[in-house]
């Protein structure tokens, strides 16, 4: 089958891309940001790969067009593709009939810590001797890629990042609902996404509708201390499950629990019985969550929890999870993910943690669509309150407002430790001006962030020679 992929260059589509070209179909996209890395990554996979959305792609005759959610009505493409009655699918609903049909699927969804807890799933299921197949929303550092179809040998086994985002335009369900899910993690669920979710009651239903696809033999793996998961049970539950994060002690609640010992290694237990203890790089109790609901996933197909225990020893993370990108002049900049101030908080709390009484400099991107509207803006000075220093920047087209709302106003209450910037040279000047030996500057953003990363080890290297 010839697929040609609309959004091709958006990690789930991505990804998606390289498991058809991995299950032998002809695939082609196009996307309004083809540059690399993910143009190069699908260019090496032999996949070829359109600038735009223009109309004149309905040359390329494609059996059938998958259609990402970042496409809407009044792009050229589809209005083509509508108006002469062409063969399209979403990407969610082609991957469940194409790649998941006749797979067990361990599907991890959440607010937070899915792609952390997918990869370390993968990883556990891999050191088994499973060789699962995964498509993650981030490169786990174990594996160097973000999708495979499987190891080196066949596999009937499957992980897989469960996003609650709406599937596509023209189906405005989650996309987790698509993917006959056998294993499935409820990791947390908060309010997010406010572009498409009025309150966290609609994401409830949606959480609701992927417990209602898992049969009866399946299990639901389910983060005991969040309320907001409780009440999704209440609606109705018809599989097994088993509860983590709850008290050590089995006859409070059974589950999987954990006690933290030295450093950041911890004991994990299983209705009270010590299983083992993990010892790893890894820092946070947001971490050692993830970890419960891995292990916890494993067992359900078989991985004792000695071997996961063994598993998450060895295992490196994700790129752009707490990853040191460099050190200059004994400046450490160090790259994370989070973006929600429950994120936030929880990574600028583990490198406290790691780092002692050291100074952390947090510099913070409000990009994502929820913070652009303004709806997690009065959480954001709670969520930085740890760090010492904080440095946010807002797009240079808004000036110094994100979405007509004021960073400086609403970081007002974090006092003179907190500045906002809406020129990135000016940003990184501040920063370096401020920054000295030993601190760590933590850059937050789920996007590029415009290179800042680099630039702030170049800007701290040209000073300290200065």
């Amino acid at each position: 089958m010839h697929i040609h992929i609309l959004g091709i260059c958006g990690t789930f589509m991505g990804g998606l891309a390289v498991l058809a070209k991995q299950a032998g179909h002809q695939v082609t996209g196009c996307d309004a940001n083809v540059y690399p890395p993910m143009s190069t990554q699908l260019e090496a996979q032999g996949i070829s790969l359109t600038e735009g959305f223009g109309a004149e792609q309905i040359a390329i005759a494609p059996d059938l067009y998958v259609i990402g959610n970042v496409v809407t009505r009044g792009n050229p493409l589809m209005e083509a593709i509508l108006n002469r009655g062409l063969p399209y699918i979403s990407g969610p609903q082609w991957m469940g009939e194409h790649i998941l049909r006749d797979k067990w699927v361990l599907a991890v969804a959440g607010t937070h810590g899915k792609t952390t807890t997918s990869a370390m799933l993968a990883w556990i299921l891999e050191s088994a001797g499973y060789a699962p197949g995964f498509l993650i929303g981030g490169v786990p550092l174990n594996f160097g890629i973000s999708a495979r179809l499987s190891g080196q040998q066949a596999s009937d086994f499957f992980v897989i990042e469960a996003d609650e985002y709406d599937t596509a335009f023209f189906d405005k369900r989650s996309k987790f609902v698509h993917y006959r899910t056998k294993t499935a993690i409820l990791n947390n669920l908060e309010y997010d996404h406010a572009d498409i979710f009025p309150d966290i009651g609609a994401i409830e239903t949606q959480f609701h509708h992927l417990v209602r696809t898992v049969p009866g033999v399946g299990r639901l793996i389910v983060n005991g201390q969040e309320a907001s998961l409780q009440r999704v049970l209440e609606r109705g539950c018809w599989s097994e499950k088993e509860c983590f994060g709850v008290t050590a002690n089995a006859a409070d609640q059974p589950g999987w629990s954990f006690v933290l010992k030295d450093g950041e290694d911890f004991d994990v237990l299983f209705n009270g019985e010590r299983q083992g203890t993990v010892r790893w790089q890894l820092n946070g109790a947001h971490n050692r969550m993830n970890a419960l609901a891995a292990i916890a996933a494993a067992r359900h197909v078989g991985v004792t929890p000695a071997i996961a225990i063994d598993a998450l020893g060895q295992f490196v993370n994700v790129k752009r999870r707490m990853e040191v990108r460099g050190i200059a002049n004994g400046i450490t900049v160090v790259d994370d993910f989070a973006h929600h101030p429950t994120a936030i908080t929880t990574t600028i709390a583990g490198l406290r943690r790691k780092v002692g009484a050291a100074r952390i400099l947090a510099v913070l991107e409000p990009r994502s669509n929820t913070m652009k509207l303004g709806t997690m803006k009065q959480a954001l000075p709670a969520s930085l309150a740890q760090a010492d220093l904080v440095f946010a920047y807002g797009a240079p087209a808004t000036g110094n407002t994100v979405m007509g709302w004021d960073l400086a106003e609403t970081l007002h209450p974090l006092g003179d430790k907190a500045r906002a910037h809406h020129d990135l040279a000016e940003l990184i000047a501040d920063i370096v001006g401020k920054a000295r030996p030993g601190d760590h500057i933590l850059v937050m953003s789920n996007g590029g962030f415009g290179g800042v990363h680099q630039k702030l080890l170049d800007a701290l290297t040209k000073a300290a020679q200065a």
